[in-house]
């Protein structure tokens, strides 16, 4: 007998306890993890992989069929499933390894390749950041938007640099070019918090050239959901599979950023 379809509050509902349950790994592991590193300052801690193995353990429960795409290691391709999970059990290592709250949980999920559900979670401010595709996007169980700013002057942005970059990486020399047409621009350190923020009002523009799929999936569809555009950053359609994203309070900030920063 096949699997029933799964409801897309169903889904919603055992992402938000995975991400949640993750997150309460990441916080117990604090002050007691030791660090390694995959590549130059590409940071891991045995919080990642207790996190990443319980957000699976918590799914898998529910719907063993569904395929998964996790940072740490995780990529199961499902022979039976339209769906896949893709997990970021700690977005934003440097930050957590540092001390610096501002770091999160990311889980999206794709039916047949079409973002469905996300959520975020934030452990440190107890923020749960969640979307269904056509549902509208929350914070906390209340509906949220962008600013739905459209002056460039007056925005609040964030950019992702890649580790190492130099004066003649195309990504810093973006990131400079930015700088005299936005009122002001940051780095965080946590794209799914980045993506989070332009959704809620909080920052009007995210960017990056950078980032892997676990990275930005929850984020894209939250977005989205909350009324932002999301392209990539020549203003095309979005490619989590390619690290090439531009999210922004509204289409015209948008189109803005698209030549200031091409």
């Amino acid at each position: 007998m096949p699997t029933p379809e799964p409801t897309t509050t169903a889904i919603l509902a055992t992402a938000t306890e995975a991400a949640h349950l993750g997150g309460k790994v990441l916080q117990d592991w604090v002050g007691r993890f030791s660090v390694s590193e995959k590549s130059r300052a590409n940071l891991v801690t045995e919080a990642d992989h207790a996190s990443q193995e319980l957000i699976h353990q918590t799914i898998v429960a529910q719907f063993s069929d569904h395929g998964f795409l996790g940072e740490e290691g995780l990529c199961h391709e499902s022979a039976t499933s339209d769906y896949r999970w893709v997990i970021d059990p700690l977005d934003g290592t440097s930050n957590y390894v540092h001390g610096f709250p501002y770091y999160a949980v990311s889980i999206g999920v794709e039916k047949a390749g079409q973002l469905v559900a996300a959520v975020i979670f934030d452990p440190n401010r107890d923020e749960t950041f969640a979307a269904t595709l056509d549902g509208g996007a929350t914070l906390n169980g209340q509906p949220i938007n962008t600013s739905g700013q459209t002056d460039v002057s007056a925005a609040m942005a964030m950019a992702s640099l890649p580790v190492g970059g130099d004066e003649h990486d195309p990504a810093v020399n973006r990131f400079l070019r930015s700088l005299k047409h936005l009122q002001t621009v940051q780095r965080s350190g946590s794209a799914a918090l980045n993506l989070a923020c332009v959704a809620c009002g909080r920052i009007d523009a995210f960017w990056s050239s950078s980032l892997k799929p676990w990275d930005v999936a929850a984020g894209v569809l939250i977005v989205k959901e909350a009324g932002g555009a999301v392209t990539n950053l020549e203003g095309g359609r979005i490619d989590i599979m390619i690290p090439d994203i531009l999210a922004t309070s509204s289409g015209k900030i948008g189109q803005d950023l698209t030549g200031i920063l091409n």
